[in-house]
């Protein structure tokens, strides 16, 4: 079949030949609404469709997944802006999705009592056209209007409209932005800071904006006034406020690359450079600066290494102190995860081989600062973000692979925490246990990985696991509740593996130093131990072991695929990377250099093509079977990667599935509602049980 619809196509013959001379015979697919392409990749479904669709698990699978997205006992995460209590929540009657609110106390509630601000399948239909929320940006402190980012099909380029909080209406003659990769961000009541799209130089080859402005209410987009333009070269450009009681900054911040940055206060209508590294981040605590570093820094007289977190008064900051307090020290296995910023404390939330630990640090009368840990489970993810500015308020999220997440609203002054919300099980965990293993890599680095599991299985290498990972751009992969998998995979017998390799953010920024640019193969060769150590523990074998990962880890896959294809059954690749030669010519591609290199030098060539998995793929080599998946609406990783390495694939003979959803936007598996993620779920896990069992 899949032949047959290549000769139609008139595609078999010429690629060898045109391959020869050098050039790209399947570019034509990154014309990504052609009608060619798009002729193409109806066919792909089609094919996809019939045969996965006829697994007897499917549609099992599908009502199953599509039942626990639109379940009623999902925690409805909230986010508070003056009195109310906002959440945006998709079911089977909100297929799009509403924008609701409540107040705390009916939020307790069992069934709280929602008060809908505004329904996006009902705009969508009024205004005919294919709406899917992106989000919101609520005007501190009064919080009675809002921005409201709005997509059409699931890109990242949005339009913005100002929203009325008080009469729930759009406001005429509001902030409005056309649709675009665009920054916007409150400075006060009448005026944002604003990056559009507005002629040549506006914006940078990463496809965001190059300039920052200050728009006024009331005037023209065109009529703002320029406070910052950069190089088209660079990331983007942004401005921001920073707003707590009794204290409210404002910034500018040139995005260089992915990693690095020109950080700028605007002060008495000047800009201000922060006197930090420029691959530092940096944050604002009340009257404090806050700054983490990736880099060791030696500053004052002092030295602070890669990882710390740091803090100084902001006035003596700016007045030439460089005597900061030490918040967070890192060690070989202990990272700075995340900070939650309070009214009067910091929460710190560290990484200590990949579990969680809380604890609270708040500034004494004497300069230094006082420490008190937070209760936390021996195991699983906790994270904790404030309730609102200036507040002691905290929002504590628990879970772990087989325990559903838990919601707590806790209070420094009060010392106690109240549990808001649980999720039910949404698949049965009797007898499943989550252990932490350690594989050794390549180099001798130990890489560890979780495993969930049956209690006491026979390691007699027979059972189908699935493995995923990322390593990639300081990301680190913690345990979730894994109910998609769980519902899908777990109570079918299957085990489940998650790879910490470096290249994530695991153990800190040195940990994903360690595998970027021409360090790369150290992020699959640790991939590579994980699944031999499986294998060697007889957890399973080459035949039942499958790989899934989504855009950076659907570039990891597809280098699995290509450079030990001998390991695995299956391979699911989802919204991937696969051609490193093209990927900084493709949409958000050329923000990436800073994690992969630049391809069109030929030193960073030189490494990025040994493993680029589209140049890699040969027609004489036995792969595993695959399934591509992809979004005709992802607008920040290229649809023509899994295309083309699809059509490659099949010319060369390889059997492979490849299927695109027509809206969805990069994220969420490429879906844009419920029903669309339970379907690609179904065809993700009814290859996988077919290929592994």
């Amino acid at each position: 079949m899949k032949s047959l619809v290549l000769t139609s196509l008139g595609l078999i013959a010429p690629l060898a030949a045109l391959a020869q001379n050098g050039a790209d015979p399947n570019q034509w697919l990154e014309d990504v609404s052609s009608d060619r392409a798009l002729a193409w990749v109806r066919d792909q479904n089609a094919v996809t469709k019939k045969e996965l669709e006829a697994s007897p698990a499917f549609e099992t699978i599908r009502k199953r997944l599509l039942s626990i997205y639109d379940s009623e006992g999902r925690i409805p995460y909230v986010k508070k802006a003056g009195v109310y209590y906002y959440n945006f929540w998709k079911d089977a009657q909100h297929v799009r999705g509403i924008w609701r609110r409540t107040s705390l106390e009916e939020y307790q509630k069992k069934d709280p009592s929602w008060e809908v601000v505004l329904d996006i399948d009902k705009l969508a239909a009024d205004e005919k056209e294919n709406w899917i929320w992106k989000g919101d940006q609520m005007r501190y402190p009064d919080y009675t209007r809002c921005l409201v980012y709005l997509s059409r099909g699931g890109g990242d380029a949005t339009v913005v409209r100002e929203f009325d909080l008080v009469a729930k209406a759009f406001v005429k003659d509001g902030f409005t932005l056309p649709e675009a990769k665009s920054e916007i961000a409150w400075r006060g009541a009448d005026s944002v800071y604003v990056g559009a799209d507005s002629g040549p130089g506006s914006m940078t080859d990463s496809g965001y904006p190059n300039v920052v402005k200050n728009w006024q209410r009331g005037t023209p987009l065109a009529a703002a006034t320029l406070v910052f333009q950069g190089a088209t070269t660079d990331v983007s450009s942004t401005g921001y406020a920073s707003d707590e009681p009794g204290f409210h900054r404002e910034f500018v911040v040139r995005g260089v690359t992915f990693f690095t940055s020109e950080n700028y206060l605007v002060r008495d209508g000047k800009l201000v450079k922060l006197d930090i590294p420029d691959d530092a981040t940096f944050d604002t605590f009340r009257e404090f600066l806050t700054v983490t570093l990736r880099k060791g820094w030696t500053v004052g007289g002092r030295s602070y290494p890669a990882g710390a977190m740091l803090a100084i008064p902001w006035e003596t900051f700016l007045a030439g102190g460089r005597d900061f307090s030490v918040l967070f020290t890192p060690s070989a296995r202990v990272s700075l995860a995340d900070a939650a910023y309070l009214g009067n404390q910091i929460i710190v939330n560290e990484l200590d081989n990949v579990r969680n630990r809380l604890y609270v640090l708040e500034p004494k009368k004497d300069g230094t600062w006082s420490r008190v840990a937070l209760p936390a489970p021996e195991f699983g993810s906790v994270n904790a973000w404030a309730v609102e500015p200036g507040s002691d308020a905290y929002f504590l999220g628990i879970e772990d692979f087989i325990t559903p997440s838990s919601l707590y609203l806790g209070s420094i002054g009060a010392g106690s925490r109240v549990l808001l919300k649980q999720q039910p099980e949404f698949f049965s965990a009797r007898g499943l246990e989550v252990s932490q293993r350690e594989a050794i890599s390549k180099d001798g680095t130990r890489i560890p990985y979780f495993q969930v599991s049956r209690q006491g299985i026979a390691l007699d290498g027979s059972h189908p696991t699935l493995l995923t990972g990322y390593g990639g751009f300081q990301i680190s992969l913690t345990p979730n509740y894994a109910s998609t998998v769980g519902a899908s995979w777990l109570e079918r017998g299957g085990v489940f593996a998650v790879a910490n390799i470096r290249g994530g953010g695991e153990f800190g920024p040195e940990w994903h130093e360690a595998a970027i640019k021409e360090h790369r193969q150290r992020a699959y060769d640790d991939f590579i131990s994980v699944a031999e150590d499986l294998e060697a523990r007889r957890v399973t074998s080459p035949r039942h072991l499958g790989i899934i990962g989504g855009s950076n880890g659907g570039l990891l896959v597809g280098v699995m695929l290509t450079e030990r294809p001998d390991l695995f059954g299956a391979v699911v690749c989802q919204s991937p990377l696969l051609d490193m030669r093209r990927f900084s010519h493709l949409l958000a591609g050329a923000s990436w250099m800073g994690e992969y290199g630049n391809p069109d030098l030929p030193a960073d060539w030189t490494y990025i093509s040994r493993y680029s998995p589209y140049q890699n793929v040969r027609a004489d080599v036995n792969y595993p079977r695959v399934l591509f998946t992809t979004s005709t609406r992802d607008d920040r990783v290229h649809p023509g990667h899994a295309r083309k390495m699809a059509l490659e694939m099949e010319a060369q003979n390889h059997d492979v599935l490849f299927y695109e959803n027509t809206e969805g936007g990069h994220g969420e598996g490429g879906a844009a509602n419920n029903e669309q993620r339970a379907y690609e779920g179904a065809l993700t896990y009814s290859f996988l049980l077919k290929q592994l069992q």
